[in-house]
């Protein structure tokens, strides 16, 4: 039997005192978006991220048996500092600086949400004392939580892919729990979900400096910067290295230059601002020196409880010779010397993606 609305607006009002910024219900179901991954992952467009293949994130009913809905949840992670390209504005005057992706700046953001999602399922039996399972999953499970997302009314997809939402924007974290619990949806099967409000806009597709949106609503993964900096191993290809500019793990552009995140809220969770280390380096622009002469030990050390554990330390390393040679470096400057004595250094490494990628570095600030 369906559960009642005011189950669900209980689910929904314990997510918010949990810290959640949206909470929403959709039926478990196989959406028409889910049909289309498979041809998505057919064009090459998932590139070396294999794990995307899972049949249970084409087909949401075998993620848990028995499973009826799945709660929705998003929290934002949108602080007050300032975008990648104001950023760079800016003379530091110490050396060159790289740019990480404002959701990695903090604590493990999937730590964050694993937290209040499982405060969450343990609410859920207390609220519904009948035997039940539920599995809760922040970006780490079988599941394509954007449409679920969109089908519990919390916004709309954009053209950059991302879950949009009119008040929100997109600086928010998406989380899920599927349950056996049969809760009332959010839309009622009349309604539809939320409009598409992106209009005639393509600032976020023009903005990509790799141009990895292929139409509208359409990536191809091996272009973007996220994935290139974080989920490929080996060496970047070479058509994109000046692309990259002077990012080393991630990349914000198309949510930066997005309309509707003008005027999104600012979040107050400490977790999510950006780490300072006692040397006096933050996560927000580390100088590239800092990360290309780090250690294997070092990285593990220093992002610990990172989510930019992913790119790993090799990875990192590469990213910041390829900063190092998108640097506008100074000829005869003190700086200059200090990078490229530290680029012949790194272009001796064992590690070939670091070697490589510190002798195209090389070529371009010599």
């Amino acid at each position: 039997m369906m559960g009642s609305t005011t189950e669900t607006a209980w689910v929904v009002e314990r997510a918010s005192a949990l810290g959640f910024s949206l909470c929403g219900v959709a039926p478990l179901e196989c959406f028409p978006e889910h049909a289309e991954i498979e041809a998505w992952l057919e064009r090459g467009y998932g590139g070396a991220m294999g794990y995307l293949a899972d049949p249970r994130r084409r087909d949401p009913a075998q993620v848990l048996a028995g499973a009826r809905s799945v709660i929705v949840c998003a929290m934002n992670y949108n602080t007050v500092h300032p975008y990648s390209r104001e950023a760079a504005a800016e003379e530091r005057g110490d050396g060159p600086r790289g740019w990480i992706s404002r959701y990695a700046w903090g604590r493990d953001y999937h730590e964050v949400l694993w937290e209040r999602l499982n405060a969450l399922t343990e609410a859920l039996k207390e609220r519904f004392p009948d035997p039940h399972e539920s599995r809760a999953y922040a970006d780490t499970g079988p599941v394509a939580e954007r449409l679920f997302a969109k089908y519990a009314g919390l916004g709309w997809l954009g053209k950059n892919t991302l879950l949009l939402n009119k008040e929100m924007g997109s600086w928010f974290f998406l989380g899920v729990i599927f349950t056996t619990l049969e809760l009332s949806p959010s839309l009622a099967r009349h309604q539809m979900p939320p409009a598409d409000l992106c209009g005639t806009c393509r600032q976020c597709l023009d903005a990509c400096p790799t141009g990895a949106f292929v139409a509208p609503h359409v990536m191809d993964a091996r272009r973007c910067i996220s994935y290139l900096t974080i989920e490929l191993r080996g060496s970047i290809p070479g058509e994109f290295r000046e692309a990259i500019g002077n990012n080393v793990y991630g990349c914000d552009i198309c949510q930066e230059v997005c309309p509707y995140n003008r005027r999104a809220p600012v979040t107050t969770v400490p977790d999510f601002e950006p780490r300072e280390f006692p040397s006096g380096e933050s996560m927000l622009e580390p100088r590239l020196e800092w990360l290309a002469e780090m250690t294997e030990e070092g990285f593990r050390d220093k992002f610990r409880g990172s989510a930019m554990k992913r790119a790993k330390w090799r990875g990192l390393v590469r990213n910041a010779c390829i900063a190092l040679g998108n640097a506008k470096l100074k000829l005869g400057s003190g700086e200059h010397a200090r990078v490229v004595e530290l680029l012949r250094k790194l272009a001796e490494s064992p590690e070939n993606a670091i070697a490589e990628s510190a002798r195209w570095a090389l070529s371009r600030i010599l």
